[in-house]
């Protein structure tokens, strides 16, 4: 079998699209497996580094905001749209897929609907609740648009054929174990809080979290993870000392990066973060309540709409950044964690929209989709 794989540009596209491959992989290890990036984004780096053979196209996306720079920006790529076109001509007919699968971003517009002309079936895979420009475009070409939460099926073309699946998640969010984690982190009984604001750091999450730790410190009823990012690593600390914390403070743990996210999750009571495409299948599949502050510099707003299909469903509360203090972040806190029965109850609503079969379904929907013909069954 061969498969062809293309998305990328951030994260939340490329990992969804490796663990696709990888569970193909596990079931057919004969499968041959091509990724098609664009050239010199993080998928040309990541995708090697997972093992995979990558080759690129030059597209760029276009702006939806009309400016006199981006006027430019538009003309230049649509003449690499067609460029980009021919390229993913040739990139198909040399590799000969049986099947063709987007996890979005603009890379995966060309090569798809090029996939589609040529008679090749293609999949899409949407990993957040709001999907995006090109994943919505691509529905129409599809056997099959498969999403990872039942708010983004309003969104699609009404012919487009969709199956909820989930997101992928890595194994160790299958198998949580609270008490462990704990010990292993050790913290006390007192409610552990996590927080973190992106790989990078967001400045207005660890300016409140700063103030908000500095109070517990004093309060003395939370404990604390946080992770300030790379880029608020420094200034993070520095303002926890103006603040008078001691860096050796009884239950508070600051952080540059959490590499061990899912024993951290499995320990917390409460989350704080963003709500990119995995943190809204992850939070549900450890159970835990949130506090959501989506990014407000994200294509489509795409992590509000992330934020509100968790609100809708009783496990989160949303706090948009532009309303976004430190007294308003600590109400919040304040009136979830020290209520166990609001953090039974909120928990519970995370985990009754749990998907943690995601890879799975996935690879059903592409074994069908080949064993019918190129279709989905009815």
């Amino acid at each position: 079998m061969r498969v062809l794989m293309t998305g990328g540009g951030t994260a939340g596209h490329i990992n969804p699209a490796l663990a696709i491959a990888a569970k193909i992989q596990k079931e057919q290890p004969d499968a041959e497996i091509l990724f098609v990036g664009a050239k010199g984004r993080m998928e040309t780096r990541l995708v090697p580094a997972a093992g995979y053979r990558i080759e690129t196209v030059d597209v760029r996306g276009f702006q939806r905001r009309l400016t006199l720079k981006n006027i430019g920006r538009n003309v230049s790529a649509a003449v690499h749209a067609v460029t980009a076109e021919a390229a993913s001509a040739k990139i198909l007919r040399d590799f000969r897929p049986d099947i063709a699968i987007g996890t979005g971003g603009y890379v995966s517009g060309p090569i798809l609907r090029k996939a589609a002309k040529m008679g090749i079936p293609v999949l899409v895979h949407e990993s957040n609740a709001f999907p995006g420009v090109t994943v919505k475009m691509l529905a129409k070409y599809a056997a099959a648009t498969m999403i990872a939460a039942e708010d983004a099926r309003q969104y699609l073309p009404p012919s487009a054929r969709v199956v909820v699946t989930g997101n992928p998640l890595r194994p160790e969010f299958r198998h949580l174990d609270r008490e462990k984690a704990r010990q292993e982190l050790r913290v006390d009984s007192r409610p552990l809080i996590l927080s973190v604001g992106g790989s990078l750091g967001a400045g207005r999450i660890n300016e409140a979290m700063a103030q908000v730790i500095a109070r517990s410190v004093k309060d003395g009823r939370f404990q604390h993870i946080h992770a300030t990012g790379k880029a608020g690593w420094e200034t993070t600390r520095a303002r926890l000392r103006e603040l008078g914390v001691p860096e050796n403070a009884e239950g508070i743990a600051v952080r540059e990066y959490i590499d061990d996210m899912p024993r951290c999750m499995a320990a917390a009571d409460l989350v704080i973060s963003r709500c990119g495409a995995m943190t809204l299948s992850e939070l549900p599949a450890a159970g835990r309540p949130s506090i959501l502050i989506p990014s407000p510099n994200v294509a489509e707003n795409h992590q509000f709409h992330n934020a509100m299909a968790l609100v809708r469903k009783g496990a989160a509360v949303c706090v948009e950044e532009k309303d976004l203090t430190a007294d308003r972040l600590w109400k919040e806190i304040e009136a979830i964690a020290s209520s166990p029965e609001e953090l039974r109850r909120m928990g519970e609503n995370a985990r009754k929209n749990a998907i943690l079969d995601a890879d799975d379904r996935i690879y059903a929907v592409v074994a069908s989709v080949l064993k019918n013909g190129g279709k989905l069954p009815e």
